[in-house]
């Protein structure tokens, strides 16, 4: 008798396994003492919670095949991917174009403050799912342009290959809300450290995993952090 099993997914040939992980959690805002800025982004180092998401990042993922790890110009996921580097015997492959949303006249910890008053501008962007609410802040169009571009630079050059990439909250949620079509804040606040995993092929991405945390359980509930 002829059976049918249930369909498993398999990688196409070509394709690329991008493992995106959010960088640990960064030092706490303060109004007396702002972020540093990088080419007008705030640019705050790990906490030491941080650092232990960074360590148990880098314990998940040593024993896999990874050809690839990606940071971005901020120092953040630079500060994460150490550990893991370390393991893997890797140098990093800097991708600015994969660097944080763009928050205009709140960066450098303002966004953070405003989170926490519920600021109604705060309100409006969450309401419109619009970053651009804020003045000066990046659009979504040009979000994708650039995003867009680094994962097609990615799938250019490691095809068949398995690539870490350490990001940001915001460019998780977009890759992964632009993949699936859903609503453009769909994917926002993937927790410190979390696993997230996407295949680029042909030309699309498909989504294969989100906010795993599962590593990091040893740290007990710490909660989701806000996504800059």
């Amino acid at each position: 008798m002829k059976e049918y099993r249930q369909h498993r997914f398999e990688k196409p040939v070509g394709a690329v396994d991008v493992i995106l992980v959010r960088h640990g959690e960064s030092r706490a805002a303060r109004p007396e003492e702002p972020f540093p800025l990088v080419a007008g982004q705030g640019d705050p180092e790990l906490s030491s919670l941080g650092m232990q998401q960074a360590k148990l990042v880098g314990e998940r993922l040593r024993n896999e095949v990874i050809d690839a790890v990606y940071v971005t110009n901020l120092r953040r996921t630079s500060e994460t991917a150490a550990p893991l580097l370390g393991h893997l015997g890797l140098e990093p492959i800097k991708e600015p174009d994969l660097r944080e949303v763009h928050l205009g006249d709140w960066e450098g910890g303002v966004f953070r403050k405003k989170v926490h008053e519920n600021d109604p501008l705060y309100q409006r962007m969450q309401s419109e799912q619009r970053w651009d609410v804020i003045p000066g802040a990046e659009s979504r169009e040009n979000l994708t342009l650039r995003v867009g571009r680094a994962l097609d630079r990615i799938a250019q050059h490691h095809a068949n290959q398995v690539v870490v990439a350490v990001v940001h909250g915001g460019i998780i949620g977009h890759i992964l809300a632009h993949a699936s079509g859903a609503e453009p804040f769909a994917f926002n606040g993937c927790d410190n450290g979390s696993i997230s995993h996407v295949v680029l092929t042909e030309g699309k991405i498909v989504v294969r995993g989100f906010n795993d945390r599962s590593h990091l359980v040893s740290l007990g509930d710490v909660g989701v952090a806000v996504p800059t």
